[in-house]
Parts: C-alpha cells; structure tokens; sequence
C-alpha cells in the first residue's frame, strides 16, 4: 500500500505547489508518485504546466511522477442510482406511483411527499458527498502496488473536514429513505420492486462501509500524514488552528505545518515591520500547534510554476535529492519538512525464486487473498483485487506468502505456472 502524504488549507495558501513539489522531489529520489489532485480549480495542472485528467498521466521531465485530477462530482451521479431514479419517478400528484397513489389516503400521501421532499434536497447537498467519492477513489491508487507514495492535494480544508463527519450524514440520510419505504407500506414492492428496494439498502451499507475503511486509512499513521498549509496572517493562521483542532478530533496524523509567504528579511521599515508581525503570528501558531513542526518557507521573487521552480522549492523543503534505499523502509525525508515513507513494492530475482515483499499496514491475514489467473498474480485487500507485476508466469498454489510487521513476502518459484 503507498503511503498517503496530504496536504491541505485555506485556498490561495501554497498547499498546491507544497504539494507538487514534494511530489516532485519524491520522484526525483527514485520513488513512484501518483499526485492526485480533487480542487475544482484545477491548479495541479497550472502549478505543473502539464494537462492533467481523471486518469494517471506520466509528468515529462520527472521519471517515475504522474499525476491526476479527479472530478467526484461526475461520480456522484453514478451513486445509489436507484435511489435518485426511485425518487425522481414519484412526480408531483403521486404519478410515479402510476394509477397507486389513489389507494393511499390524504395524510399518507402527504407525509410521502414530504419525505420525498427531504430525500430530493439530501441527495443533492448531502454534505461531504463528492469528497468521500474522492477519497474512495484514491484508496484504489494507494492500494495499486505501482506506487509508492500518492501525495494528495487535497480541496480546502472545510471539505475533507465534512467528508470526516460523512458516515453519521449517511445515518440520517439512509434513515429518511428508510421512511419513505415505511411510509409507503404495502405498494413498496410495487413502487421499487422488492428486489430494488434491497438493493438500494444494500448499497447505502457498503457505501458507508466503504467510507468508514477510508477514514481508518486517514487516521492511521502507518499510512497516512497531514500537512497544514498555511500564509502568515491572521485569517490564515485562525483557520489553521481550527483544522488543526478538527484533525485531532478526528485522530488524523498530522505529519507538520508549513508557513508559506513569508517576507525576507530586508532593511527597509516597512518590510521589516511587516516580517515581525508574521514572525509574531508564526510564534502564536508554534504554540497553539503543540508538538507539530513549524516550518517556514519564504515569498518567492517569481511565479512558482512548472517543473524546474517547483524543484527548487522542493530542494528548500527537503534538501538535495538522494536515491532511497532499494528497501521497504521506513526512509526518513525532510529539512523544513519531514515525512516518513515507504516504498509500496520491491521485488528480486534469486535464482530459481523470485521475491516481493508489498507494504500493507495496519492489515491482517484475513483482510489479504491471494490467487492467480492465467499466469497473473492477484493480491486482494478488503475484497479489491490488484494485478502483481512479475517476471514469471504464476501459479497461486505454489506461491509461499508470509505477513510480518505490515510487510507481506511472497516466494514465487519461477515458471510456477507450469
């Protein structure tokens, strides 16, 4: 599993070239990145100067970088589709209900429509709706043993903060379509189709099931890392210290805190008046955010975009790119900024065995499934499958596999096909 680095803040702070660069100094050290991106406004692109889509896409220049941008809200037509086709059929004056609604009486058809009303304005602001679709999606990257590490540059911080609070959001919401059901008694067979109207409750569970495995991804360290991205005034500094407290509410990781934009150091009053009060805002900061770095990163004296200005920033944060060991890890990064990663996959070939060891923490055995097909490995985690990279043709029975310290070892005898 690769690690999850998150970077997120007030818009208009830096977290979008934070990110970008810390991509980019990851693939420089000889890391496989995937830098996914779910802000509406597109600026992954513009920070990279590289047109970026819904599916990974290779960065020129950057061996070992891709990047995505993905549109949750395109998804969300595609959730619980039997829901928003059972409601929009029940049209005003119960047609929906073709010649049935005449069998309900005045109160019963009223209070259905009131539920009606009230499934309609959930379904489309339910809060937190297209940030857990984006978060679900980029859990199927970080469990594709291509990468190594996926940084996310996350939309403003209010919404992965509304995503945290979702699973208690689908409570209520899935309680008011379960009224509806209710409401409508003995034509609910009629009106959805008994077949339907489980498959709608059905798909409500695994949906919040599937948002309650992400939200143990985020809240584990052995995963996941958060950094607060933030500008050395006031209202940036607030609003840092409100995410800051909701990420602990939430147990997220917080992996560090980067000051951006602050003013050099120059002999001129109004500079130097206008540096002390940032230094005074960023002292406040330090001690609000107990036991998390501070690091500090200052203005530029030019637009940071593209791939050779986000290096330099990179360098800042990180210091001079090395090649990180051939090994699972922990490799410890950073000099402004410091993170903790893993490579996702290494794999040799010893004579007549080839071994892979795939970082999966947090997992147990039974979380893990392991099968082949037409000489193709497949490792499952929590029911999705991902395809194994081998020299060999495979064959599962043969395959010895172990798991020790979130570490799975697989020992493939070559040509096991056969």
């Amino acid at each position: 599993m690769a690690r999850l680095l998150l970077f997120g803040g007030k818009g208009g702070v830096g977290k979008t070239t934070t990110s970008s660069a810390t991509a980019v100094w990851l693939a420089d050290a000889g890391l496989r990145v995937l830098l996914v991106s779910s802000d509406p406004a597109h600026s992954t692109s513009d920070s990279l100067d590289v047109k970026l889509g819904p599916v990974p896409v290779e960065v020129e220049g950057v061996p070992g970088l891709f990047g995505l941008e993905m549109d949750p809200e395109a998804k969300l037509s595609n959730l619980l589709p039997k829901v928003g086709e059972a409601v929009n059929n029940m049209g005003g004056n119960m047609g929906g209900l073709g010649g049935l609604g005449m069998m309900l009486d005045p109160s019963a058809k009223e209070e259905l429509a009131d539920v009606k009303s009230d499934i309609k304005t959930a379904d489309m602001i339910l809060p937190g709706l297209d940030e857990a679709l984006a978060f679900d999606e980029l859990l199927k990257h970080m469990e594709n043993p291509t990468w190594d590490v996926v940084v996310f540059d996350t939309a403003p911080t209010g919404h992965t903060l509304r995503f945290l609070s979702l699973p208690e959001l689908i409570e209520a919401w899935s309680g008011r379509l379960l009224r509806l059901m209710r409401v409508s008694g003995g034509i609910r067979s009629m009106l959805f189709g008994r077949k339907e109207s489980d498959a709608m409750k059905e798909e409500l569970e695994r949906f919040r099931r599937r948002v309650l495995h992400v939200r143990r991804v985020l809240s584990d360290p052995a995963t996941s890392s958060f950094t607060l991205v933030t500008i050395p005034e006031r209202m940036g500094i607030n609003e840092t210290m409100r995410a800051y407290d909701s990420l602990v509410e939430y147990n997220l990781p917080i992996g560090g805190c980067l000051v951006n934009r602050i003013t050099p150091e120059f002999d001129h009053p109004f500079l130097a008046k206008r540096r002390q009060q940032e230094l005074d805002r960023i002292g406040e900061l330090g001690e609000r955010l107990a036991g998390v770095n501070v690091g500090q990163l200052q203005l530029a004296d030019s637009e940071i975009v593209g791939i050779e200005a986000l290096r330099a920033v990179g360098q800042t944060l990180y210091g001079e790119p090395t090649p990180l060991p051939d090994a699972i890890g922990p490799h410890p990064i950073g000099a402004v900024l410091h993170h903790e990663v893993h490579r996702g996959m290494v794999g040799e070939v010893d004579g007549d065995v080839e071994r892979i060891q795939l970082h999966f923490p947090g997992l147990e055995r039974s979380d893990l499934s392991l099968r082949s097909e037409d000489g193709v490995l497949f490792v499952g985690v929590n029911g999705r499958e991902q395809a194994i990279p081998t020299e060999t043709h495979v064959k599962s029975s043969l395959v010895k596999a172990s798991l020790d310290e979130d570490v799975l070892s697989l020992l493939i005898p070559r040509n096991s096909s056969e």
